[in-house]
């Protein structure tokens, strides 16, 4: 039996009362553990909706969804927020750096975030992660001043500071070139092999799409194909 570390049980999701729009339906999805996956699909199919409920950002207006085997849709709000915080690690298409502060000082804000204070060892693990980006040159400019490239290889460190198992990312090349969109890649690749972290990537490029060991196509709401190479 696969060892799953996501699970989607018959999730459905629809906004609105009183006009009604149902973006899901009926979706059955599993995700192993190590795993490096891609999800594909036109705007509007219903894929940053699908991650978004993996992620627990928002609710499925039915279904299951379980991290791990817990059963996210039985959470509070702030166990919710708990789990999100040490299982999940986010990278959008927009890396949402805070202006005001360094690139070391982004990473660590997930650290700060959960109250952990900042040890010895804490920072070593920053180091460590802004080392394996590539950014320990730069890692007190300030994020402004900084490449795209660099600003979302920071985004990447910064995901990656909890030691999460899942990393979901939401078109995270998108503002970048086509030479840095391939740098990128890469580096989720090495890190998916080093720290043996799960992948989900919504990715609009079918390109970058094919170098993941499986792809899922959401079209109008429902998996439309699941290919494993």
């Amino acid at each position: 039996m696969a060892d799953n570390v996501i699970e989607l049980r018959h999730v459905e999701k629809v906004y609105g009362t009183a006009v009604k729009t149902q973006v899901l339906f009926d979706v059955n999805l599993a995700f192993e553990k190590e795993s490096f996956n891609s999800i594909i699909g036109q705007s509007g199919s219903g894929k940053s909706t699908l991650l978004n409920i993996i992620g627990t950002l928002d609710r499925p207006t039915s279904g299951e969804v379980l991290l791990n085997g817990v059963k996210t849709t039985d959470l509070s709000k702030n166990k919710l927020a708990e789990l999100r915080n040490k299982t999940i690690g986010f990278i959008f298409q927009f890396h949402y750096l805070l202006p005001e502060f360094t690139a070391y000082e982004n990473v660590l804000m997930p650290v700060r975030i959960a109250g952990t204070p900042i040890t010895e060892e804490i920072k070593a693990r920053a180091d460590e992660l802004m080392a394996l980006v590539g950014l320990t040159k730069v890692k007190n400019n300030l994020a402004v001043n900084m490449s795209g490239g660099q600003q979302q290889r920071t985004a990447i460190a910064r995901a990656l500071m909890n030691r999460p198992e899942i990393i979901l990312a939401d078109e995270p090349t998108g503002n970048l070139d086509s030479d840095t969109t391939e740098q990128v890649y890469d580096l989720l690749r090495e890190i998916n092999r080093k720290f043996k972290t799960t992948f989900v990537i919504i990715t609009h490029d079918r390109r970058i799409a094919e170098k993941a060991d499986r792809i899922v196509e959401v079209k109008d709401g429902r998996i439309a194909l699941d290919l494993r190479k």
